[in-house]
């Protein structure tokens, strides 16, 4: 079996266990009817272009959703009930410290020096004196952090965001920041394999365990709950949102 897809199945293995161990206490919205923008004409200003996969990206929204209820935020809620605060907020630096990996190579991409050096010297920093990213020491000193991704970089270059997309587990997207997440993904799999890391005889281990935390991690910063909002229509404002949202993203 691959070593990518053992990898995954190990890392949903953990997943699952997690959540039959994660406390079930709280309560989660119900999903509404769902509505398109179209029945309502006073909501007609969210419309934007014309959705080519709706059917399909309706069906993974409310698959996400189920997910996220009955799957992920069990387990976030288990992790956030026994880990420390101070220990969460170390696990956010440190995966927030990786990041920037991907925020220096697409800076770069995108010709951005002043912006590059700036994530570099904020890397270096949290690397030594921040003890391996566990304390951002980078953003007192005056080096703010500036997310910049694979999708930004297509955008930088001319090439249009595609149709909107939902993916499984990853929520709003776009043909466009879909190919930059798995561009993404590549380069970090690359700048792994160059360091030799991946020849340790426990790293399938150590890497099944790095993506459980770092999306258990991901989920408890993102306060978004689906249907949370109570709106039939929330589908269409997330939508409008996202597409708003990288449209900024890739401008500035």
């Amino acid at each position: 079996m691959p070593s990518t897809l053992r990898r995954i199945i190990c890392a949903l293995s953990l997943l699952l266990m997690a959540a039959g161990c994660a406390t079930t206490t709280g309560t989660l919205p119900e999903q509404p009817p769902m509505h398109t923008v179209s029945e309502v004409e006073a909501d007609a200003r969210l419309e934007v272009a014309p959705e080519r996969w709706e059917r399909f990206n309706r069906s993974m929204y409310n698959f996400n959703y189920r997910l996220d209820r009955y799957l992920l935020l069990p387990i976030v809620r288990g992790y956030e009930f026994v880990t420390p605060g101070f220990a969460q907020k170390g696990v956010s630096n440190f995966f927030s410290n990786i990041e920037e990996v991907r925020n220096l190579t697409n800076s770069m991409f995108q010709l951005k020096g002043m912006e590059s050096l700036t994530t570099l010297g904020r890397f270096v920093t949290n690397s030594t004196i921040g003890i391996g990213g566990l304390f951002d020491v980078a953003t007192p000193l005056g080096m703010p952090s500036r997310r910049e991704d694979f999708g930004q970089t297509l955008g930088y270059w001319g090439v249009g965001p595609g149709p909107y997309l939902v993916m499984p587990f990853l929520g709003p997207s776009s043909l466009r920041d879909t190919s930059g997440f798995v561009a993404d993904a590549a380069i970090r799999s690359a700048i792994i394999a160059g360091t030799g890391l991946d020849n340790s005889d426990n790293w399938d281990t150590i890497a099944t365990v790095v993506v459980a935390m770092e999306a258990i991690d991901k989920r408890h910063l993102e306060s978004f709950r689906y249907w949370g909002t109570g709106s039939p229509f929330e589908y269409d404002m997330v939508r409008y949102l996202y597409t708003k949202k990288r449209e900024f993203d890739t401008a500035k």
